[in-house]
C-alpha cells in the first residue's frame, strides 16, 4: 500500500534565518517524505508565499498560517489518497486553494506537501527521486544525465550590506564534455584563484564568504578580474566560458538602465551595445534577464541578433509562469527559460512547464532561489526533466553545497545504471 496516513508541518529556518514551512508525509507502508519550501523574492507572477504579517514574530515573516493550512484543510483532504497519484494530489490542493496564485493556502504550504509526497512515493517505488519524477513525465530514455552547472563566481552585492552593484551573477560555465565532478573541481580552482587575486590587492579577506562586486569600480571590471583569475589556470573560450545574470529590472528606471560603468543612464539600445562588447571581449555564452521584464522590444532585438550564438534566458521575465512563457515565445524574445519549481507551486505544474519548454526546443535552466534550505529536491528535479543547465549558487554556503553534493551522488549512481 502507498496511501497517505499522516501529514505534519512545522516552521523551520531558511538560509536567511527566517521561517519557512517543512512538511512531513507518512504513508501506511512506513515510508516518509520530508520537504521544506525554498522562498524567493515576491513577484505578482509567482505563486504566493503566505506570511503571517505579525510584526511580533520574525518581523512579520512567520509562517504559522501556512503551517496551519497544511494541517487543515490540506491534510484531511489528502489522508487516504494514494501517494503514487501525484497528479490527483496536486490537483486536489490546487482545488482547495481556489486561486490563480495559491494565495489562499500559500505556495509554501502546498509545495512543501507536494514535494514530500513525491519523496515518499519514490521510496515506495524503490526508485531514486529523479527516476521517479522522470516516470511522471513518462520519460524512460535517453539515460538521465547531469545538467551543465552554471557556477556563480561573483555575486552582486545588491542584497548585501556591503554595498550596491548592478548585475546579479557573474557566472563561469564548464564545457559540456566535462563530468559534473570535474566541473565542480574546475570551479573550486577558479574560486581559489579569484580569491587569491582579490586578496593580493586587498579587495577580499574572508575565507568562506561569497565573493561580491562591492569593491569593484564597474561591472566590466568585475568580469575582467574573473577572466584574469580563469586565465591563471585555464583558457577562456576553450576550457571555460562565461555567463551573466543581469537581473536588469533591478537597475531599470523610467525606460533607462543605470549601471556604474557609465555616468548617465543608458537606453535599451545602448545597453545592448554594452552587452555586444562584453560578448566579444569575454566569451559570454549565457545572458539571463538582460533587460527589464517589460522591455519587450529590447529582448526581441537582442534575441534576433545573438540567439544563434548565445543563450538568451528568461528568468524574472518568465517567472516559471506558462502565460509569460507563451508571451515571450510569441514575441521571439528568448531561447531559454529559468525554472524554479517553488515559483509555480506544485511538483506536477513544475514538471509540466519544464516539459512544455523542452518540446518547444528552449534551453532549460533549473535554478535555486534566494531563500533556500538544505532540501536538495531541485537537484533531482533538474536531472528528471533533462535540463540543459542547473544553477545552484556559490560553493560557499551549506544550502547550496547540499545540492551540489546530491548531484555528485546522482552522478555516481548513473555510472552503475
Amino acid at each position: 500500500m502507498s496511501r497517505i496516513k499522516k501529514i505534519m508541518a512545522r516552521e523551520v529556518l531558511s538560509a536567511n534565518g527566517l521561517p519557512t514551512v517543512e512538511a512531513t508525509v507518512i504513508l501506511d507502508n512506513g515510508k516518509v517524505g520530508i520537504a521544506s519550501y525554498p522562498g524567493g523574492k515576491d513577484s505578482v507572477l509567482n505563486a504566493l508565499e503566505l506570511k503571517d504579517n505579525d510584526e511580533k514574530r520574525f518581523g512579520g515573516n512567520g509562517v504559522l498560517k501556512a503551517v496551519g493550512n497544511v494541517l487543515s484543510p490540506i491534510a484531511p483532504h489528502l489522508i487516504g489518497k494514494d501517494a503514487l497519484k501525484q497528479h490527483e494530489i496536486d490537483g486536489k490542493m490546487i482545488e482547495l486553494d481556489g486561486t490563480p496564485n495559491k494565495s489562499s493556502l500559500g505556495a509554501n504550504a502546498i509545495f512543501s506537501v507536494s514535494m514530500a509526497v513525491a519523496k515518499a512515493a519514490s521510496q515506495t517505488s524503490n526508485l531514486p527521486l529523479y527516476i521517479y519524477l522522470r516516470q511522471l513525465l513518462h520519460k524512460r530514455n535517453p539515460k538521465p544525465a547531469i545538467p551543465i552547472p552554471l557556477f556563480n563566481a561573483i555575486n552582486s552585492s545588491v542584497d548585501s550590506i556591503t554595498g550596491a552593484s548592478d548585475f546579479d551573477e557573474f557566472i563561469v560555465i564548464p564545457p559540456s564534455s566535462k563530468s559534473f565532478s570535474d566541473s565542480l573541481q574546475m570551479c573550486m580552482l577558479i574560486r581559489k584563484s579569484l580569491k587569491q587575486l582579490l586578496s593580493s590587492n586587498g579587495s577580499f579577506e574572508a575565507e568562506y564568504d561569497d565573493i561580491n562586486t562591492s569593491g569593484m569600480p564597474s561591472n566590466k571590471e568585475a568580469f575582467l578580474v574573473l577572466k584574469k583569475a580563469v586565465e591563471n589556470i585555464y583558457r577562456p573560450g576553450f576550457d571555460i566560458f562565461f555567463g551573466l545574470n543581469s537581473r536588469a529590472t533591478n537597475f531599470a528606471r523610467d525606460g533607462k538602465y543605470k549601471i556604474k560603468d557609465f555616468s548617465s543612464p543608458l537606453s535599451a539600445k545602448e545597453l545592448l551595445g554594452f552587452y555586444e562588447d562584453m560578448i566579444k571581449d569575454i566569451n559570454i555564452l549565457y545572458l539571463e534577464d538582460p533587460f527589464s521584464y517589460d522591455d519587450w522590444t529590447a529582448w526581441e532585438n537582442l534575441t534576433a541578433k545573438f540567439s544563434q550564438n548565445i543563450a538568451i534566458i528568461g528568468g524574472d521575465l518568465t517567472a516559471t509562469n506558462l502565460n509569460k512563457l507563451n508571451l515571450a515565445l510569441e514575441k521571439k524574445a528568448i531561447s531559454g527559460i529559468v525554472i524554479k519549481p517553488s515559483q509555480v507551486g506544485t511538483v506536477i505544474e513544475s514538471l509540466a512547464i519544464a516539459e512544455a519548454a523542452k518540446v518547444i526546443g528552449l534551453k532549460i535552466v533549473v535554478s535555486h532561489r534566494n531563500n533556500e534550505t538544505n532540501d536538495d529536491f531541485i537537484s533531482d528535479f533538474a536531472v528528471a526533466v533533462s535540463s540543459d543547465y542547473v544553477k545552484l549558487g556559490t560553493l560557499s554556503r551549506g544550502e547550496n553545497v547540499s545540492k551540489y553534493n546530491r548531484l555528485l551522488q546522482i552522478e555516481s549512481q548513473l555510472k552503475v545504471l
